[in-house]
């Protein structure tokens, strides 16, 4: 036996159990592909509530992207370039909407800009601003959620960056804007796509902050995922079909993203 032969050998038993985790996995999502009301699917997909929720979702979910990107790129390149007091402590709570009940989520949105907020409640008193149970409270929830992974996985691209790079355009002239646009950039370029779809992914899947502090208002505040939380309590064959959407968009984006994990993780080994 050879060592290359000898170095890819499993401890017996691996297999059986990683063909178990896999059933277990595939299971479930090979069950719903098979319940799903074929006959009836673009009617189902087509009627008014799925629509509204489907287009509901999708402004949504490209607005609280776009405010992940605007304000977590400039943290992410914060928190891989500079060490101060109490990072550790920024760095966590940061991540911390990864690890929390969604529901959670939604409670300290709610405490925070509801009505009777800490935030909410100046924003409603001064200037009758009121965001609670609104599309921006379901924009807020969809980022609140969402951004910590498009800062992790922008830290992570900008540490591996080759600050050689960086400093090389500087002495050339570039000030920190154009370096940062023209060189740093395009280096993390993969990792910023993966991070940006990754980040959408997760938005438009979004359920207990939304429903927590946004509510389930058809038409005003129901997403795609609250759409569909709605038609199973009723029994209706429309929640496998929009659920059947939700897992087909979230494995093209799985899909999508291997390629630019791996070319990630390519230039940040070079």
């Amino acid at each position: 036996m050879t060592q290359r032969s000898r170095s890819l050998s499993s401890p017996r038993g691996f297999v059986i159990i990683a063909i178990t985790c896999a059933m277990l996995i595939a299971l479930p999502l090979v069950a719903l592909i098979v319940r799903v009301p074929w006959t009836n699917f673009w009617s189902s997909l087509s009627s008014d509530t799925a629509t509204t929720a489907l287009f509901l979702s999708a402004r949504t979910s490209l607005i609280s992207t776009s405010l992940a990107i605007i304000t977590g790129l400039p943290l992410a390149w914060l928190l891989a370039h500079r060490n101060f007091r109490g990072i550790a402590v920024v760095r966590a709570l940061c991540v911390l909407p990864m690890v929390l009940p969604p529901v959670v989520g939604g409670v300290a949105l709610l405490y925070a800009f509801g009505t009777k907020g800490l935030i909410g409640s100046a924003l409603n008193d001064w200037w009758g601003i009121r965001l609670g149970f609104t599309q921006t409270a379901a924009i807020l929830a969809q980022y609140f959620v969402a951004v910590p992974f498009f800062i992790v996985v922008m830290e992570s691209a900008f540490q591996q960056f080759d600050q050689r790079l960086a400093q090389a355009a500087r002495t050339l002239g570039a000030g920190p804007w154009r370096t940062f646009v023209t060189v740093t950039l395009p280096v993390v370029r993969p990792a910023l796509i993966a991070g940006v779809v990754l980040t959408w992914a997760r938005a438009l899947g979004e359920f207990g902050a939304t429903i927590t502090f946004a509510g389930n208002t058809p038409g005003r505040t129901q997403t795609l995922p609250l759409a569909i939380y709605t038609a199973f309590e009723s029994g209706d064959d429309q929640a496998l079909v929009l659920s059947f959407i939700m897992m087909a968009v979230s494995f093209v984006v799985l899909v999508l993203l291997r390629q630019h994990w791996i070319s990630a993780l390519k230039r940040g080994g070079q």
